[in-house]
């Protein structure tokens, strides 16, 4: 099986060019670098460090706590993050400039895996969430490099998809050395496709113990604001009929809209400029006034900053069939959160906000605007709602250190 799919691979390679020209229609950035996705670039990457694979945005947000961590316990390593997308890369690059080396993630064939682990000979491979290739675990098991799958989750949906490579995923798990799973739930998943069971920790999820922000001085402006975060095609229309009645109701009322890929922020920008509301853009530098509608928060990595200064939450991929996206950032804030219905790839986390009373679910554009209406009608219930929420993240911190310590044993 493994044979197989390592030839399907190099099968798919003019394909995989094809759709990096593709992307790079919309995204330029995709058509830089290409040496370094099959291991002919960087040769300047520290060896013998500490390895960290972070697939886009959202994980290397997720793992910023994790790698200021791993920089300040571990300073006798160097730290290598790699990234597939981009975005990602340029993440990392704003958080952490010189303190960590990066570059892509090459492609999953044997020959350009086999060329980068000779290259950088990590120590240890931290790989976040569920990002598992064959070849990647294969070449890191022949060279005994411990391998941890950190922030583990692993939806009903993957669990069957996975199920039906039984002998591949076999394959795969038999390289990775512990899995330090979300939840319950999670590692359940594991263990029933085969993971060892002796190889699952359940540590929780290390966005609990994100850093928080403060609100910036620019956003102390006297409004009632909503933000609607990270959203997709589709789900800017209905925020944007959404707020049009809202506004009928709630005068002061402010939309922070922040879309979830930077290919598509000048796009939503004509949708917002094609209403009757003033908008202004963040990358432009425009300031909140009196007399702002909408607030488009185009730029990249600011999404906590953009949170701390609004009251209300709704986050997007919810409302189409994306799966969702972070919810712990708003609710640590103390933020009242509102999501749609598709949550599955952030179930377990989502469900436990509802039982704690700090989220509310929506299905349509109706339900919308009534949660808003809701929340900003009722005072003593937005501030009860967004301090559940506070508390709920509170309460669940602790991954990070669950997380270090796997992390220690390992390296020793």
């Amino acid at each position: 099986m493994h044979f197989i799919y390592s030839a399907l691979f190099y099968l798919l390679v003019p394909f995989i060019i094809l759709r990096l020209v593709w992307r790079g229609i919309k995204a330029p950035l995709y058509w830089q670098r290409w040496l370094e996705r099959f291991a002919c670039g960087s040769s300047n990457i520290p060896q013998g460090g500490i390895w960290l694979h972070a697939v886009s945005m959202g994980e290397v947000q997720a793992a910023i706590p994790l790698i200021k961590a791993l920089i300040r316990h571990f300073p006798q390593y160097s730290i290598l993050v790699t990234t597939m997308t981009p975005t990602g890369s340029q993440r990392v690059e704003e958080v952490f400039g010189k303190q960590v080396s990066h570059v892509y993630l090459p492609y999953d064939l044997p020959g350009a895996m086999g060329r980068f682990l000779n290259k950088i000979q990590p120590r240890l491979l931290i790989i976040m969430e569920t990002e598992l290739w064959p070849n990647l675990l294969y070449s890191c098991k022949k060279r005994q490099i411990p391998v941890i799958l950190a922030n583990a989750r692993l939806s009903a949906n993957s669990a069957a998809a996975y199920k039906r490579i039984n002998s591949l995923v076999t394959q795969m798990f038999s390289g990775i050395t512990a899995v330090a799973a979300q939840t319950s739930l999670d590692a359940a998943r594991f263990i029933q496709l085969g993971m060892a069971a002796r190889k699952v920790h359940i540590t929780g999820s290390i966005k609990f113990d994100a850093d928080n922000l403060s609100v910036d001085d620019e956003f102390h402006i006297q409004r009632r604001v909503w933000i609607a975060a990270s959203t997709h095609e589709g789900e800017e229309d209905i925020v944007l009929e959404a707020f049009a009645e809202l506004k009928l109701h709630i005068k002061d009322l402010l939309l922070i809209l922040v879309p979830r890929h930077p290919e598509r922020f000048n796009k939503v920008a004509v949708k917002c400029q094609n209403t009757k509301f003033i908008t202004s853009r963040r990358s432009e530098e425009n300031k909140i006034n009196l007399n702002t509608d909408i607030y488009l928060g185009d730029t990249m990595g600011e999404l906590p900053l953009l949170y701390a200064a609004s009251d209300i939450a709704f986050v997007g991929g919810s409302l189409v069939a994306v799966g969702g996206h972070n919810s712990l950032e708003p609710a640590a804030l103390g933020l009242p959160v509102i999501m749609g219905q598709h949550v599955f790839e952030c179930e377990a986390i989502f469900k436990s906000l509802l039982q704690a009373e700090a989220a509310t679910q929506v299905n349509n554009r109706a339900q919308l605007i009534l949660a808003v209406i809701m929340y900003f009608s009722n005072h003593q219930l937005k501030t009860e709602t967004g301090e559940n929420g506070r508390l709920f993240v509170k309460k669940n911190q602790g991954a990070l250190e669950a997380l270090l310590n796997i992390i220690t044993r390992l390296t020793k």
